[in-house]
């Protein structure tokens, strides 16, 4: 196991959000490291959208972007497997698991030797893991005619022949929106149960259609999906359906801080304020970690106000360190 200088402050997450964070403490003259697993959730997307200046890059694209624009200010990254993140005096000790291979690899990474950091603050950007139901085809077909933001992917399916798996409150919301795209629209609610007559009354009107059969299958031709088959062996024509899944933080790493979590609509997450406090005074998170719908330009936002937070927090560390040693 290695030892490694101490870090004003460590992000753990590569995407936009940690990216964000990591120039904002870059450019504040902060000793910044990311560790990056480097799986961002959108890898699946063929581009990025409603983004603004960055409209239709690859997700691929915008990291390098990001990472380029955080280096030039002396913020460095790693890419490898957080495993823990325990306490220490004065700070937090993160090991880590690095990847071989790559433009970052040194010798620890190429004997896939276990390294340990520290760092005064930490801020979480890791994302989650999307679960899709599980429905033969459609894994298949994620991210390019199986979707899950009207925002991010509506325009380049508008008019045509859309979907619905429905399953949950907020994907029959999901599907409300969506006939704002399209006038071929189709709800297949079997996850849903027995819908209530408003809203039903609600979709007739506006020539949506409701199947209630459960889907058995995606198909098509292993580049655009053609049809949904039902459990009742009916087939219809569509070329891109929405559905959530499950939502999974990826945070098992802190699980030795037992910080406070809150359960709402998607699940379990770590509990944050509205500058991205964690219950732990050294650990901020953001993004899609705490906030699995939140949109890459929503993100960018909230990890740039995070990075500036953190950096505060250690400006006030600073002071009080100096007026201590200044009394000594």
């Amino acid at each position: 196991m290695t030892q490694k200088k101490q870090w004003d402050a460590i992000i753990i997450g590569g995407g936009a959000a940690g990216l964000s964070a990591a120039q904002a403490l870059g450019r504040s003259l902060r000793r910044t490291l990311v560790l990056d697993a480097g799986s961002p959730r959108n890898r699946f997307a063929a581009n990025v959208h409603n983004t603004l200046g960055h409209d239709g890059k690859t997700p691929a694209e915008l990291v390098a972007v990001g990472r380029a624009e955080a280096e030039q200010y002396g913020v460095e990254f790693r890419t490898g497997t957080v495993q823990t993140v325990t306490d220490i005096e004065g700070g937090l000790r993160v090991t880590f698991a690095p990847s071989t291979g790559g433009a970052d690899c040194d010798e620890a990474s190429a004997n896939n030797a276990v390294e340990t950091f520290e760092t005064r603050a930490l801020i979480v950007a890791t994302g989650v893991r999307d679960i899709l139901p599980d429905i033969a085809g459609l894994a298949d077909y994620w991210g390019r005619c199986v979707l899950h933001c009207p925002y991010c992917h509506g325009w380049e399916v508008r008019g045509r022949r859309l979907g619905v798996i429905a399953d949950s409150p907020a994907s029959l919301g999901k599907a409300k929106m969506l006939r704002q795209w399209s006038d071929d629209l189709t709800i297949f609610s079997a996850g849903m149960g027995d819908i209530d007559e408003a809203t039903a009354r609600g979709f007739a009107a506006r020539n949506v259609r409701l199947v209630p059969s459960p889907v058995a299958e995606v198909q098509g031709d292993g580049t655009q999906m053609t049809a949904i088959v039902t459990a009742d062996g009916q087939s219809y024509p569509i070329d891109a359906v929405f559905a959530m899944g499950a939502m999974h933080p990826i945070d098992e790493f802190l699980s030795e801080l037992q910080l406070t979590r809150e359960a709402g609509m998607w699940g379990s997450f770590i509990a944050t304020d509205a500058m991205g406090q964690t219950s732990h005074p050294r650990i901020w998170a953001v993004g899609n970690v705490v906030d699995p719908v939140a949109t890459v330009p929503v993100v960018m936002g909230s990890g740039a106000m995070t990075g500036a937070i953190a950096n505060m927090v250690l400006i006030n560390e600073d002071y009080e360190q100096a007026v201590q040693h200044a009394g000594a």
